[in-house]
């Protein structure tokens, strides 16, 4: 089930405090983003914030889970914590403090092999 593009605005609503935030379409599923650093995922109406130590320090006991199979546990905030928006703000501001810049592909020309 991919997610709906409603709960995807909600939540930039909610974390627009912690600075540039934006999301991108990943195979209908979104990719979060933080001042250029992807910091969570929502998949299956689901919010998987990438775990960092900031994060998980300020976070507290949340549940783990996947955001997909094959994928890197991920901190699963629940849909009663979205609510909070200083608490998600605050979350997202330290865990992209830790993330690195998501490396920007230049557009190049490709080269040809010639025989």
């Amino acid at each position: 089930m991919a997610s709906r593009q409603s709960t995807v605005d909600l939540i930039l609503e909610q974390i627009g405090g912690a600075g540039v935030v934006s999301a991108k379409k990943m195979f209908g599923e979104y990719g979060i983003y933080c001042n250029d650093r992807m910091v969570a995922l929502v998949c299956d109406d689901q919010l998987f914030v990438k775990p960092t130590t900031a994060g998980r320090a300020f976070a507290g006991a949340v549940p783990e889970g996947s955001p997909y199979p094959g994928a890197k546990p991920c901190l699963l905030i629940t849909g009663d914590r979205w609510e909070d928006r200083d608490w998600m703000t605050e979350l997202i501001r330290v865990s992209a403090a830790e993330m690195p810049l998501v490396v920007k592909k230049k557009a190049g020309k490709t080269k040809k092999k010639v025989d």
